[in-house]
């Protein structure tokens, strides 16, 4: 059987205070800015650490222990159909903006993502991007 899941895309961790998760990540960490955006009530930073997939999403508005590693599928229908016949059962219908995503919790806890990638210009659209610091929330 081949793997379901085409790759690990996204590691998407909370991070309460933004600011302070992104110098980790860069100043500490070493990783690269990829791009910082501030829409609505949400602020959300994308960090490289390494020359491969995954990326480190960092956001604001997920609580903390409710990371979720995010695997991009080709036919996310399609997977759903073939993981509900061996148990699956959504906890969370999310819409990212690459497209359409599932997540399910495991026995312990750990929260997994599958998407579809139906959007995949966002990535390119975003390269660069950083909202300034001053325009955080309230």
């Amino acid at each position: 059987m081949t793997p379901p899941f085409e790759s690990l895309d996204y590691l998407y961790l909370a991070a309460p205070d933004l600011d302070a998760a992104i110098d980790f990540y860069t100043r500490v960490l070493g990783g690269e800015l990829m791009w910082r955006i501030h829409e609505g009530a949400s602020r959300v930073a994308a960090i490289r650490l390494a020359a491969a997939d995954p990326v480190v999403v960092l956001a604001d508005h997920l609580a903390p222990g409710h990371d979720v590693f995010v695997y991009r599928v080709a036919d996310l229908e399609a997977i759903r159909r073939h993981f509900a016949e061996r148990g699956w059962t959504d906890v969370e219908a999310v819409e990212l903006p690459q497209g359409p995503c599932r997540i399910v919790a495991d026995p312990t806890g750990h929260r997994v993502g599958i998407y579809q990638r139906t959007r995949p210009g966002f990535d390119a659209r975003l390269a660069g991007r950083i909202d300034s610091a001053a325009s955080r929330r309230s």
